[in-house]
């Protein structure tokens, strides 16, 4: 008998999406840092040596420092002549190529400043404060658009003052909108205090004429024949008194 041939299709070569390197937890990637402050020079340089780092396996602080032709940020580790490594920010800007892996741990966990003088760019963390925000900022313009004019003056009279007096309902919404986008977190605040309503209340009665508060702001009393109506405890606003009054 003769056996006939079996011809073996060339496996086929799948493309899938690179995956990032991860060696010890370290992600290998371009990193990019940016100064806290918001003052940034041209050029500023940062010292990269005699630095110290409490090592938690070690049980004690081991010295540190940046060299160009070390595996290692630690002194303790170093092999051969050291040649020192330069860190410089550019218009409070640095970036460093995902191969100076020793450069970024510095940078990102072992110097002191990491996270105060400077900070690491993070893409994903950023985009995620981003959409936190966004959502406030819809969740403070939704209750915006939905609040009634009672409580968006009341709202408004916190940010305006007394200007909300002479303004129209259409002026009074738009503000309102305009505050909740602006300040979403204020606003969701002000909108849940259940003071503010009252506040206003307050604050209506002393603008018609119906209630007046000493010039000394700690007496609350009727204008129409000055008798008292209430003393305002100390370091407290007559107007939150008065809420609390109601």
């Amino acid at each position: 008998m003769v056996k006939t041939p079996v011809t073996e299709a060339p496996p086929v070569n799948v493309r899938t999406e690179p995956k990032k390197r991860i060696i010890n937890d370290w992600e290998i990637k371009d990193r990019t840092y940016v100064l806290v402050s918001e003052r940034r020079p041209l050029s500023f340089m940062i010292g990269v040596k005699n630095l110290r780092w409490f090592d938690e396996v070690a049980g004690y602080e081991r010295e540190v420092q940046y060299a160009e032709n070390q595996n290692t940020v630690f002194v303790d580790e170093f092999k051969g002549v050291v040649r020192p490594g330069r860190v410089i920010f550019r218009a409070g800007v640095l970036h460093v190529p995902k191969n100076k892996v020793i450069l970024q741990k510095i940078m990102s966990i072992y110097h002191p400043q990491a996270g105060k003088t400077w900070d690491e760019v993070k893409p994903q963390v950023e985009a995620a404060d981003d959409l936190e925000i966004i959502n406030w900022q819809l969740d403070a313009m939704i209750a915006a658009r939905n609040m009634d004019i009672n409580m968006a003056e009341a709202v408004m009279r916190v940010e305006n003052g007394s200007k909300v007096s002479s303004m129209s309902s259409k002026e009074l919404k738009r503000d309102l909108l305009i505050f909740a986008k602006s300040k979403p977190g204020l606003f969701l605040e002000l909108m849940n205090d259940e003071n503010i309503h009252l506040r206003n209340v307050g604050i209506k009665a002393v603008e018609m004429g119906i209630l007046a508060i000493s010039s000394d702001q700690r007496t609350v009393n009727y204008a129409s024949n000055g008798r008292r109506l209430l003393n305002v405890p100390f370091e407290e606003h007559p107007y939150s008194a008065l809420a609390r009054l109601v």
